[in-house]
């Protein structure tokens, strides 16, 4: 009866899971065309990954694990015929039922859920991924747009610094030199700003590919690229990696592998088969009942050998958890002193440089209409501004793909890392 009850409760727990398919595949992922913010992008994502449906399906399918892990041996049926003589023949029908020895199901059973175990800690990892990489693809698009809107911005300078200088050499005031270096300057901001423009329509659609979309449908993203994710010591940090998904997940895997020694274990005991049946004799004219039971005799093969490879990869699955952890302290070492000293460059930019290059450039720009500096002087301030101003979108960006690599370590440990919109 518990055989049918477990296919029962299979069939309901299937029968919901494909109603749930086709009320997903029936709904239509919506992206905005306008804006969208890290939170539209995170629920996009999360609702329409490529490689989070394919680790659910995963888990879809060891739940036929589980339930093929409690099913029973089949009996089987078998007759034998003595003598092809109507008058002198004997029939034999034997029913036979294996009956497993050694807790043997038992075994199957927690080593089944175990794997389930398993795998939503999988989904977790693959979650933790996902957002991580929205994250940092997020802001890529921010960085992208602040570029853009740099480049834009210093085309339009020096399209007036140009225009100034072509009226100063039809003035008289400056040599036509000036002029000629004013149209070189513009048109290499020019080409700066073609540059950001692919830059940012990159970024967009490695953004996009994440909710499986291959074109993008938004125009832009609105968030706050200067608000750098604050976060505990790096000691704290290293606190909470135990309770990481992928530590989790490796410490899953040594107990699958010494789940896997148990059931190894169970099959050095053989196995009982009881027989049960009718036997006719037909020169006797009588029906005779017929008992009996095998066993194997664990003379030779004692699963020795399957034996020793699961205790070996048990060994191996601990070595992998002590390496595995090693190599992840050090992933999250690098990635907070990366953090550290972006937020130390961000500080300094806009507490020294950029203010400094700013003064810099409108003195310069002022002395030029005066007549004080020529034009030269007028081009290397903004170019010191320009590479101030992208140092500074790229300081902002390496912070939050440095806070983007510690969500990815840490994952569900450290849910509050990313900075809400």
């Amino acid at each position: 009866m518990r055989i049918f009850y477990i296919f029962f409760i299979f069939l309901i727990s299937v029968s919901s899971v494909v109603k749930a398919d086709e009320n997903t595949s029936g709904s239509t992922l919506m992206e905005p065309t306008g804006s969208i913010t890290l939170t539209d992008a995170l629920h996009l994502a999360l609702s329409a990954n490529p490689d989070l449906s394919v680790a659910l399906r995963e888990l879809e399918a060891i739940a036929g694990v589980r339930m093929q892990a409690a099913t029973r041996p089949n009996p089987s049926i078998s007759t034998l015929m003595e003598d092809a003589r109507n008058s002198t023949r004997q029939t034999t029908i034997l029913l036979e039922q294996p009956i497993e020895m050694g807790n043997k199901r038992d075994n199957r059973i927690k080593s089944a859920d175990i794997r389930y175990d398993a795998v939503n800690t999988d989904i977790a990892i693959k979650k933790s991924e996902v957002y991580a990489n929205v994250q940092a693809a997020f802001y890529s698009v921010l960085a992208a747009q602040e570029r853009l809107s740099l480049a834009t911005s210093s085309l339009d300078v020096a399209k007036q610094a140009r225009e100034a200088a072509s009226k100063k050499v039809q003035a008289g005031k400056i040599s036509p030199v000036e002029e000629t270096k004013s149209k070189v300057a513009e048109s290499g901001i020019k080409i700066e700003a073609n540059q950001a423009t692919s830059t940012l329509n990159t970024a967009r659609k490695r953004l996009a590919s994440l909710w499986g979309s291959p074109f993008p449908k938004f125009m832009q993203t609105v968030g706050q690229i200067e608000n750098i994710p604050a976060i505990p010591s790096l000691q704290e940090l290293s606190n909470m990696l135990d309770n990481a998904p992928s530590i989790q997940r490796a410490k899953l895997e040594i107990d699958v592998r010494q789940a896997q020694v148990n059931i190894e274990n169970t099959k050095r005991t053989p196995d009982l088969t009881l027989s049960i049946g009718a036997k006719r004799n037909e020169e006797l004219g009588l029906n005779q009942a017929v008992l009996g039971f095998s066993i194997p005799i664990p003379v030779f093969d004692r699963n020795q050998g399957n034996l020793q490879v699961a205790v070996s990869r048990t060994d191996k699955a601990r070595d992998e958890l002590v390496a595995f952890r090693v190599q992840l302290e050090t992933q999250l070492g690098g990635a907070y002193e990366r953090l550290s000293t972006a937020r130390q460059s961000v500080d300094t930019l806009q507490k020294e440089i950029l203010p400094g290059a700013q003064s810099a450039f409108d003195a310069a720009t002022k002395g030029f209409e005066f007549g004080k500096f020529n034009y030269l002087d007028v081009l290397d301030a903004q170019r010191t501004l320009f590479q101030a101003k992208s140092q500074y979108i790229n300081a902002l960006l390496e912070a939050h793909q440095a806070s983007a690599d510690i969500k990815r370590i840490l994952g569900d440990a450290m849910p509050d890392i990313a900075v809400k919109p």
